[in-house]
């Protein structure tokens, strides 16, 4: 991931961007960090990249949805990471202009900065599997903790890029819109551009809260000793990814978008990282001594119950895989968060969380 010139990370200071950032410094690699600093908790992520690498963060205070912000970082750059956004659902039920504001036409902004370039920087957009809709029409069973597909080949392999897209909720189109926009930028403009469409992410510096971050947010909890609210029944399953192996992935994606541009990846932790709501809780219980105290509430609006990514396509163009299981991936988040996880032997508690 060398650079001439310097990385742009737009929403740098949120999570996944201080992980990026981090790795990205401590290779020596220039890198601008440029976020508005509007996500609660997120300032202490900058805090921390400050203390730690000094005077190398470049900060830039902006938003997506100021061209000149942009127009001012861009062109100092040959290489974009995307991740500001709007993140949730449930908010953008409540503000959907907003939402869009944020999401479709801040990408589009940042896009016509790129295009305007003599040379464009390449650029990854990190989409969201809410692009497929809430998957209705895939038969499900359901056992103790989780739901799982009728289909064997689905359940083996889980969601690919072939499902046809099928905006749900106003996140869902202005992600979507988004998705779109980055891979037409590649095709008619010939930006050097890729999507990730995202699972759930993640690991140390994450604000987790109900609406974004669950995996953290239900540690946090646990560590606080406070309720969990479950939506639904609590058996939806996804597919989790440790931040590190996304970073990894990342290097890969930049690494080669010469060649892989113009190209949408499903991205997450696949089927060997599947865990459901209740499965969580169960590691968590193991990991905290423990088991959260929970309440129930109804579906939320577009809530899928079974996404698993099929990361086939990505791992077959850069020979990327996970690194982290969830059970290590969780531990370490929850020992990141200031719990003090118990011995939990992984080769045996790793098989509930798995298809």
């Amino acid at each position: 991931m060398k650079s001439r010139k310097a990385t742009l990370i737009v929403g740098g200071a949120g999570f996944i961007g201080t992980n990026l950032a981090d790795r990205l410094l401590s290779q020596g690699i220039r890198v601008i960090v440029f976020d508005s600093l509007a996500r609660a908790g997120v300032e202490k992520n900058l805090e921390w990249l400050q203390h730690k690498h000094g005077e190398r963060v470049e900060f830039h205070r902006g938003d997506v949805r100021d061209q000149e912000a942009l127009h001012a970082v861009v062109p100092r750059a040959d290489q974009v990471f995307h991740f500001a956004a709007q993140v949730a659902v449930t908010t953008s039920l409540e503000s959907p202009i907003d939402d869009f504001e944020r999401n479709a036409r801040g990408t589009l902004n940042l896009l016509e900065e790129v295009r305007r370039q003599v040379t464009p920087p390449s650029l990854v957009f990190t989409s969201t599997n809410k692009v497929y809709g809430s998957l209705e029409d895939i038969p499900l069973v359901q056992s103790q903790t989780r739901y799982e597909p009728e289909s064997p080949l689905t359940k083996l392999r889980g969601i690919a890029e072939t499902r046809p897209l099928d905006f749900h909720s106003p996140y869902g189109c202005s992600k979507g819109a988004a998705d779109q926009y980055v891979l037409d930028y590649a095709r008619t403009y010939g930006i050097p551009a890729a999507v990730f469409r995202m699972s759930c992410i993640y690991g140390p510096h994450q604000c987790g809260t109900e609406d974004q971050g669950w995996v953290a947010h239900f540690l946090l909890q646990a560590l606080k000793g406070r309720p969990i609210t479950l939506y639904g029944n609590g058996k939806q399953v996804r597919d989790i990814l440790y931040v590190q192996d996304l970073v990894e992935a990342f290097g890969l994606l930049m690494g080669n978008i010469d060649r892989l541009t113009g190209q949408a990846f499903n991205m997450g932790g696949g089927p060997q990282n599947s865990i459901s709501l209740i499965e969580l809780l169960d590691l968590i219980e193991a990991l905290h001594g423990t088991r959260p105290k929970t309440q129930m509430c109804d579906w939320r609006p577009g809530d899928q119950r079974y996404y698993v990514s099929d990361t086939a396509k990505f791992q077959e163009a850069t020979g990327w895989t996970p690194v982290y299981s969830a059970l290590e991936g969780v531990r370490n988040l929850y020992q990141w968060l200031g719990g003090r996880p118990k011995p939990v032997a992984i080769s045996k508690q790793s098989e509930a969380f798995a298809s």
